[in-house]
């Protein structure tokens, strides 16, 4: 009777594992998305393939630089998500090119999706994450070479360059990141006496950086 119970633990348990092998594995070649259709399943549903062109799966926003000094940081992202290229719904991958004036600044953020690789195109920079510890990993990092930010740690890019600018190229594991900006998301949705408590400012401190940004709607 023991015999018996413990074969059927041992055939459900390898029946599930089935099944979730089987869910995590793509049931056809591509699954474009479908970016006209309203309903989200976390992701995309996908186009029908009679449908499917190489421009789904081409994106030339990477190939030019952005305008990075007309930021307030001195610095922009250009994304090549799903959003823009449909054909990598459920790939698990994107990239994003980022373009840094001189002295510029990626602040601090997240990606809660995603482990984040660089590749420096040109200039130095001084880039890191916190560790769940509040360790600081940081390095100054330089054209060809590559640095790495491990899934949903605060990290942060910096162009020491104050004469040239500087830009890389980076790849996620996730067809759409997410990015959380620190200071803008704090900022921007928190409540003046939380912000005050937590950073002991004095109110007339939170409601000054506050005016600078916009809550989210």
């Amino acid at each position: 009777m023991a015999s018996i119970a413990t074969h059927l633990v041992v055939v459900v348990t390898m029946l599930v594992s089935a099944v979730a092998m089987a869910e995590s594995n793509m049931l056809q070649d591509v699954c474009v998305a479908d970016l006209s259709n309203a309903v989200k399943v976390n992701g995309y549903t996908c186009k029908d393939t009679t449908q499917v062109t190489p421009e789904d799966f081409y994106f030339q926003g990477l190939a030019t630089a952005g305008a990075a000094a007309n930021t307030s940081t001195g610095s922009i992202v250009t994304g090549a998500t799903v959003e823009k290229l449909p054909g990598l719904n459920t790939l698990d991958l994107s990239m994003s090119r980022i373009d840094y004036a001189p002295n510029g600044l990626n602040p601090p953020h997240i990606h809660p999706r995603a482990s984040e690789i660089i590749y420096v195109l040109e200039g130095q920079l001084y880039v890191g994450f916190v560790t769940t510890a509040g360790k600081l990993v940081a390095k100054y990092i330089n054209k060809g070479e590559v640095f790495v930010f491990p899934k949903g740690l605060l990290h942060f890019q910096k162009n020491i360059g104050r004469a040239a600018p500087a830009s890389v190229i980076a790849a996620f594991d996730s067809q759409l990141p997410g990015t959380q900006s620190l200071v803008s998301s704090l900022f921007g949705a928190l409540s003046d006496d939380i912000l005050v408590q937590s950073f002991q400012f004095k109110p007339k401190l939170v409601k000054r950086i506050k005016s600078r940004y916009q809550p989210k709607k």
